[in-house]
Order: structure tokens, then C-alpha cells, then sequence
């Protein structure tokens, strides 16, 4: 399987490109962003794109690609609805339109969160731009695309949020991690586990075409611990 990564200087960037690595099924990375994610390995190569709106002289690249993980996002604090919706609406689409003109028959994953507006009719702005984000996706014509909506995504072997402030927050969050697993299951999630699931998603399908918390987590479940999956993916 080929992989082309979004984002993947991002905390959740890293950690999806990390499962992608360790992966033998996984023979080429191809990560698409406005800097270098700084990781040396033979599956990996890089395109700059200082412009996020406009492939034209770089999509002739992604040809033979079986599937594209969207990581790319900023946090919503501080920006008004045009700001962040030009951030998480057009980027996102600009790609993803791009993708699907060169290669349809991929797998498009979107990284988007718990209380996603579907509707884009609710209060909270944040959550109305990444409903509206996750409605565009799905209209589009790729083989197959799914909105993976995690709650708490725990780092994990490393990984780090680019933010000093997150950054600083997870490590100081990470001790309680077991605590808050045993006690809010349906709501947290490891970027070890994100990565597995979206890899799984990628292969085999998976039973929605939007995933929460839990869902993703069930997906990321070795085989022999998710007797369900396969029987739910086939269906779908």
C-alpha cells in the first residue's frame, strides 16, 4: 500500500506517519506540507508546498497512491469563523479535489473530532466548519472516504505537539492517561491507535463512514480481539 500524509509535522501527523513506517504492508510515504517533517527512512519522500490552495505543478506526483490521510489542522482558539474555515475548509478541500481528479479510486481519510457539527447549523463555530469540511469529503466521488472524529488523543512513543503550550499540557496530562481510559473509554485515544485504525480503514473498509472515539478504537483492535470487524466491514 502507498500512503500520501497531510500534516505529518503535526502531533497527530507524527504519529500516523510513525504506524505507517512500522507498518511492512506499507512500502511508500509520501508527505505533502509547507515544511520537512525532519524523518529519514527509505519509504519516505517529501514534497514542499509552500501553497496549500493550488497543486497544479505537483499533482502528476500522486499517481498510484491507494490512500490519503488528511492530518492537517490548527485549533480554532483565537480565530474568527472566515480565518479558520479558509484553514480547515478550503485547504482540506483544495487537496482533496485535487486527489480525487488524479486518483478516485483511493482512500481519503479526514481527522476531524468529537462534536463535529454535521448539521452546520450549531453555535459553536468550530464544529460547524468541520461538519461542513467532513459534508464536502463525503460528496466527493473517491472509492472510499471516511471523518474519523477522536476525543483526548494521547501521544505516545515521542510524538509531540508542535504547540509548547499543548506540548507542555500532554506531558503533564500523561500520567492520568490510564485513569481517564478506565474511566471515559469511549472518549480517549492513543496516537498509536488513531494511526492503526486509519491503516485498517485503509485496507479492509470499516463499518461508518464517520467514526467516533470508540469506533476508531474498536478498529484499531488486533484481529483476534475484534471478531466483529471483519463480518462489519464486508457489510458495509
Amino acid at each position: 500500500m502507498k500512503v500520501i500524509i497531510f500534516g505529518a509535522t503535526g502531533m497527530v501527523g507524527q504519529g500516523v506517519l510513525r504506524e505507517c513506517l512500522r507498518d511492512p504492508g506499507v512500502e511508500c510515504v509520501l508527505l505533502i506540507g509547507r515544511t520537512r517533517a525532519g524523518v529519514t527512512h527509505p519509504k519516505v519522500r517529501e514534497i514542499i508546498q509552500a501553497d496549500l490552495t493550488d497543486y497544479s505543478a505537483t499533482e502528476n506526483e500522486w499517481a498510484g497512491y491507494d490512500a490519503c490521510f488528511f492530518c492537517l489542522g490548527v485549533s480554532s482558539a483565537g480565530m474568527n469563523e472566515a480565518d479558520y474555515r479558509r484553514v480547515t475548509y478550503d485547504i482540506t478541500l483544495a487537496a482533496a479535489r485535487a486527489l480525487v481528479k488524479v486518483h478516485s479510486d483511493m482512500t481519503f481519510i479526514y481527522i476531524s473530532g468529537t462534536g463535529t457539527d454535521s448539521s452546520e447549523k450549531g453555535r459553536s463555530m468550530w464544529a460547524r466548519v468541520k461538519g461542513a469540511t467532513g459534508n464536502a469529503l463525503l460528496a466527493l466521488p473517491f472509492a472510499a472516504a471516511y471523518m474519523f472524529r477522536p476525543g483526548y488523543i494521547q501521544p505516545l512513543h515521542g510524538v509531540k505537539s508542535k504547540t509548547k503550550l499543548y506540548a507542555a499540557l500532554y506531558a503533564v496530562a500523561a500520567p492520568m492517561y490510564p485513569v481517564l481510559n478506565a474511566f471515559f473509554p469511549k472518549y480517549v485515544i492513543t496516537t498509536e491507535e488513531l494511526g492503526r485504525a486509519m491503516l485498517v480503514a485503509a485496507r479492509n473498509g470499516a463499518p461508518k463512514r464517520v467514526l467516533e472515539s470508540a469506533d476508531i478504537r474498536e478498529l484499531a483492535k488486533p484481529p483476534d480481539q475484534s471478531n466483529d470487524r471483519a463480518g462489519a466491514s464486508a457489510a458495509g
